[in-house]
């Protein structure tokens, strides 16, 4: 047996010790076997996430460089007339005194690479303002000015992402884990005009093939989907890369929003929980014509995709001159190992996707499609600015901008092998903006499978 096989047999052997009941759970939504477009089944990636990758990835998004994520939440919709914010208070954050801000991420130290020139004391935790979290919005001209020392200085790159102006007076510092990613109560037809515009005006679809289960298509009496999946499956593999990506993150937002729903705001003091019934509507084989089942499967081909691109960048965070900078030595230094801790991990993983299968026709050809696919995922990260919720905006930024992220790391393995070993490189770089986002991102796709089990044992209570 050769040794991928028997990791294969070992792993799925493993997912039937620890989850006794998974089994009635995966065969209930079909969520079982090795995935499309890769040689990695669903049961391997359930323990390698939820037994050696969550538990590291949550210690390190609670550190203070990964806390700190600065947006802009004040950019408008490029796209369509804006419907104004959501009115609702839970999609609203709060603001937070710049005092409790660390002052190296607010200073903008330019030389972020080197190792911290003093240490500060410990930073205490900014204290939530109310339950929906806090966003600072009272920097000073100085802190403004010092900011622009943070400027992109890798622009010969290929972003994959519309990046925010980080020196904008509207770009604020938000504390990411005061501000979780949960449902607000925003839906309906502004949330869908989002995704609409995202599956049929970027997704390389015609407009003549209808997704399944799309509340803005036209009836299509009994169609099951299937003519939407015969057309998928008649794409080339970048193209099905992409939507699986783009239906993978839309589950993933949808189990958080299931996750942590509004389940009681009796006396004024919600109560925020896991909705099976909210789970199963978007899921279940039953109540989604097996669609739900489809959407997991795409959760994990992106939980894939992001799990490659922090493997093949950990030689970028191996150098000994890269340091995670927040202007407390100590700390720093602890959240480095962290990282490196989550990279090893990443590289021991047996089963990675194959990135080198795309974009690997004549050369003319590939850079064209390259070139394309990045276009219509840079115009998916400017489409997060007409979102009417400022908290599902924030998220959706970032998770955006960290699968952005992961992809200029994928195609940029040239550049990744030939990085000096004692200073920056002009040929690839990482801002602290894309290293936030990325271990974040990651974070949510990993959250997400871990909820998964959650899921899974709630509804094997119910049964």
């Amino acid at each position: 047996m050769s040794g991928a096989r028997c990791s294969l047999w070992w792993t799925a052997f493993l997912a039937i010790i620890c989850f006794g009941h998974l089994q009635p759970w995966h065969i209930s939504f079909g969520l079982t076997g090795v995935l499309d477009d890769c040689f990695c089944d669903i049961e391997s990636i359930d323990v390698f996430n939820n037994f050696k990758i969550f538990p590291l990835i949550q210690k390190l998004i609670e550190r203070d460089f990964f806390r700190y994520y600065r947006v802009n939440l004040m950019r408008p919709c490029p796209f369509w007339p804006d419907d104004s914010h959501c009115a609702i208070k839970d999609c609203h954050v709060e603001p937070c005194p710049e005092s409790k801000i660390p002052v190296g991420i607010k200073s903008g130290n330019y030389n972020k690479y080197s190792h911290a020139a003093n240490t500060i004391r410990d930073m205490k935790e900014c204290e939530q303002a109310n339950e929906l979290g806090a966003i600072n919005s009272t920097l000073s001209n100085q802190s403004k000015e010092a900011f622009m020392d943070w400027a992109h200085h890798d622009d010969a790159q290929d972003h994959f992402c519309g990046l925010d102006d980080e020196t904008s007076p509207d770009a604020e510092y938000v504390d990411l884990r005061l501000n979780p990613e949960r449902y607000t109560g925003y839906k309906g037809p502004s949330a869908w005009r989002v995704w609409n515009s995202i599956y049929e005006e970027n997704c390389f679809k015609p407009r003549s093939v209808y997704r399944p289960l799309n509340p803005l298509a036209p009836t299509r009496g009994d169609d099951d989907g299937e003519g939407f999946y015969n057309w998928l499956e008649g794409l080339c593999l970048e193209k099905r890369v992409f939507y699986k990506l783009i239906s993978g993150l839309h589950s993933s937002i949808n189990i958080h929003l299931c996750a942590e729903y509004l389940l009681d705001e009796r006396w004024g003091k919600p109560t925020w929980g896991p909705n099976v019934h909210e789970f199963r509507r978007r899921f279940d084989s039953a109540e989604t014509k097996e669609e739900g089942t489809r959407r997991l499967k795409n959760l994990y081909f992106l939980y894939l995709i992001e799990l490659r691109a922090l493997s093949k960048v950990a030689p970028y965070f191996e150098r000994a001159f890269i340091n995670l900078y927040t202007g407390n030595s100590q700390e720093d230094s602890v959240t480095k190992e962290l990282l490196l801790q989550i990279l090893n991990e990443t590289k021991a993983f047996p089963m990675h996707f194959d990135e080198s299968s795309m974009f690997a026709g004549h050369k003319m050809e590939a850079k064209r499609l390259k070139e394309e696919f990045r276009l219509h995922f840079k115009n998916i990260s400017r489409i997060m600015d007409c979102v009417g919720c400022s908290k599902c905006r924030l998220w959706g930024k970032l998770q955006t901008q960290g699968l952005g992220t992961a992809l200029m790391i994928l195609f940029s393995e040239k550049e990744i092998k030939n990085l000096p070993e004692n200073s920056p490189s002009k040929g690839f770089q990482l801002t602290r903006q894309e290293i936030v986002a990325l271990l974040n991102a990651f974070g949510r796709l990993s959250t997400s499978i871990k909820e998964l089990h959650n899921f899974r044992t709630l509804l094997k209570d119910q049964r």
